[in-house]
């Protein structure tokens, strides 16, 4: 998934933990086969490869998740679509020769095949049609975080009643740590990206971040992130981090980037109208925000 997995467990038998642990890898594994983009055998390249063509027989499993992504893809406004994969690769590099933003006309031009409206679903039949030639469906929104779910709950049934699933940042923890005591979550700070700027005590939380930090350019003295609005084409400026705080790591991850894409107040109107979800947001001049139940101290 392009992403590093920890994951940790808290027994008294080390060997009876670590089968625990490999049934948790071994999890994640089949996801990546089921999900990937890089293997022509997977579902989700057996139905962009029928775009525009037919629809395409998929799994239980990954048409619930699609379902569930176009209904996050249209409580954002579009903010989050997992037909993202059909953006022109040509748009945007973020490497030091990128020098220019497109013009607003050819970003435009340049999504015109990203629509979550356009993918048909057929509960009935489990199938999966992209209406368009050249669309693309991915997960990269919302998978590490399904996989990381998956892996707690393989984990669980199995008996581990303590433990964390990390994937690169975002992370599902359950149970206490030995020491009886919640896990400690750090959220990253913006500005410098191995230290943190905040912690939290949790147990039977998730929490995801998505930041401007990991790879941007610097265009006239400015910093673009490579976060690109799915409805422009163009990149997400004014905000450096949104950490979301809530109860399944699927959700988390899949809503820290489109809070990001809608902006300070939409993104927080939005969040403070769901059940047990929460954010932290720190905009381009280090100010903070947070959803109405967060308490910093």
């Amino acid at each position: 998934m392009g992403n590093h997995f920890e994951l940790t467990a808290v027994a008294d038998n080390e060997d009876w933990a670590n089968k625990r642990i490999d049934a948790g890898i071994a999890e994640i594994q089949r996801i990546e086969r089921l999900l990937t983009t890089f293997s022509d055998e997977s579902e989700t390249n057996q139905v962009n490869q029928n775009a525009g063509i037919m629809p395409v027989k998929v799994s239980a499993e990954t048409f619930a998740l699609v379902e569930r992504s176009i209904r996050i893809s249209a409580i954002t406004q579009g903010a989050f679509d997992i037909t993202y994969g059909s953006i022109d690769k040509r748009l945007w590099n973020f490497d030091k020769n990128m020098t220019a933003l497109p013009d607003k006309a050819t970003a435009k031009k340049m999504v015109r095949l990203i629509n979550y409206r356009n993918v048909v679903l057929d509960r009935e039949k489990s199938t999966i049609y992209l209406k368009e030639k050249g669309m693309r469906i991915g997960f990269g929104g919302i998978g590490k975080g399904y996989a990381a779910e998956r892996a707690r709950q393989v984990m669980k049934d199995l008996g581990i009643t303590s433990g964390v699933v990390n994937a690169s940042g975002d992370l599902c923890a359950w149970g206490l740590q030995p020491n009886g005591a919640p896990w400690t979550v750090g959220i990253v700070n913006p500005n410098v990206k191995n230290e943190i700027f905040s912690w939290m005590s949790v147990t039977d939380m998730a929490v995801a971040t998505s930041g401007n930090y990991e790879k941007f350019v610097m265009i006239d003295g400015k910093k673009y992130s490579h976060t690109i609005d799915p409805r422009t084409g163009l990149p997400v400026t004014g905000i450096k981090s949104v950490t979301i705080i809530t109860t399944n790591a699927e959700i988390a991850d899949a809503m820290a980037t489109p809070v990001m894409i809608m902006g300070i107040y939409t993104g927080l109107d939005l969040i403070n109208q769901m059940n047990n979800i929460e954010a932290i947001i720190i905009d381009d001049d280090d100010k903070m925000y947070t959803s109405k139940n967060i308490h910093i101290k």
